[in-house]
């Protein structure tokens, strides 16, 4: 278990990147926000937008929505890494990957996504950095009605269930209320 990971959890509009902003905040270092948004329509575009909006100006970004754990690597091996990294978000990252490997077998692009989160893990756990990932639940939701919708849900499912293991601190957002589901002192 890495002490410095924290896990964000929520539904679509739910408050987790708020949630996630102010954890990374609170730790009072530098702080470098990792987006892995692509803009693909007008409608993401704001969405991205409105994130960039709601940073502080002295925050450093960096864009990795295919990539992560390259950049990721390459940031906090940096002689200036932060003190902070706010990974937002691992549903954007998965989504982007199963984009870009959708015709691959279902097994192909599991095993590629979760070599990848793999050394995001490990890269983290060598770091002091403080970690904060933000990522959607899908486990509270309908099943998809399509297979790619499925695909997806399977995956991120899988990445926040080993992010969950990893992470000291877990939180579950709602409606804007953080809720503590997993911290060293919680049972």
């Amino acid at each position: 278990m890495n002490s410095l990971l924290s896990l964000v959890l929520g539904g679509v509009r739910s408050g987790k990147s708020e949630f996630g902003e102010k954890l990374a905040r609170e730790e009072d270092k530098p702080v470098l926000y990792v987006a892995t948004g692509l803009s693909s329509d007008p409608e993401m575009e704001q969405r991205i937008h409105r994130h960039r909006e709601s940073r502080p100006d002295n925050w450093w970004t960096l864009e990795a929505p295919i990539d992560l754990a390259k950049r990721l690597d390459i940031a906090l091996s940096a002689a200036d890494a932060p003190g902070v990294v706010l990974i937002d978000s691992l549903d954007s990252w998965v989504g982007n990957l199963l984009q870009q490997h959708e015709d691959d077998p279902r097994d192909i692009l599991e095993s590629l996504v979760q070599e990848s989160l793999g050394k995001i893990i490990e890269i983290c756990g060598k770091s002091s950095a403080a970690i904060v990932m933000v990522s959607s639940e899908v486990g509270l939701t309908l099943v998809p009605p399509f297979p790619l919708g499925r695909r997806f849900q399977d995956l991120l499912g899988l990445v926040n269930q080993r992010v969950a293991a990893s992470a000291a601190r877990v939180y579950l957002v709602v409606a804007g209320v953080p809720m503590v589901i997993k911290s060293p002192d919680k049972n």
